[in-house]
């Protein structure tokens, strides 16, 4: 029996229908990632030099939440079960976590670095993070949500989007912004990847985009405020 026109250009135009969406994500995420390195540049800084930059403000702290236990899942089945802080429901922060956010944000205090605004993921552990680094009263947003729920806020890329447009608002002149939220988030907002509780600095350009000035780990912070600390008195 012969086989239909319709069935033989299904046969043979479903494999290259594969082929050509796995070409066109591909690219998409060339250029994706094109325009974030363009929006990036080269240069970094470290030690004092980053230390004096944030003390003069402007920029956007984008902070990983810190260690959770990663033995235990979430578990989301509808809208707002992310906020519960049941770690038998979602993952929450080990008691080392809290403790190093709590160092990290003593830190950030003995440096003298300016924070106006936090702003935190509503999840429960991203939340306890912002609260333990103790930095100033910490508002939600869910336009840097975890990647893991979101067909609930309009898709992953629709987040990314709203992550980057985040980290280009330039804070209160003389003052730094802090986010905390997921590592899933800025890794596909700009390809930045910190390990738990770490930070990404970005410094917004003023006109729609930002670029990456350092990538600070718990222990960076504890020995850049070892070597460059504030005298108690100079602190805010």
């Amino acid at each position: 029996m012969c086989t239909p026109v319709r069935d033989k250009m299904h046969a043979v135009n479903r494999p290259q229908l594969s082929i050509m969406r796995t070409t066109a994500a591909l690219v998409l995420g060339a250029l994706v990632l094109i325009d974030v390195t363009a929006a990036q540049g080269s240069e970094r800084l470290a030690g004092e030099a980053l230390v004096q930059a944030l003390r003069t403000g402007g920029y956007n702290l984008y902070f990983r939440h810190a260690a959770t236990d990663w033995q235990t899942d979430d578990h989301v089945t509808a809208a707002g079960d992310w906020v519960s802080c049941d770690p038998k429901k979602m993952r929450q922060l080990t008691p080392a976590g809290r403790e190093t956010a709590r160092a990290v944000g003593e830190a950030m205090r003995a440096l003298g670095i300016p924070v106006r605004q936090v702003l935190a993921s509503p999840y429960c552990r991203t939340m306890v993070t912002a609260r333990a680094l103790a930095l100033g009263p910490v508002e939600t947003t869910t336009d840097i949500m975890n990647l893991r729920v979101a067909d609930f806020f309009g898709g992953e890329s629709s987040i990314a989007a709203r992550t980057r447009q985040r980290l280009a608002i330039s804070p209160q002149a003389g003052t730094n912004t802090v986010l905390v939220a997921h590592g899933n988030v800025i890794k596909a907002a700009t390809g930045e990847y910190p390990g738990e509780a770490g930070a990404v600095v970005f410094r917004p350009d003023g006109n729609g985009k930002f670029s990456v000035l350092a990538q600070v780990s718990p222990k960076e912070w504890e020995r850049l405020a070892a070597t460059f600390a504030k005298p108690r008195g100079d602190r805010q």
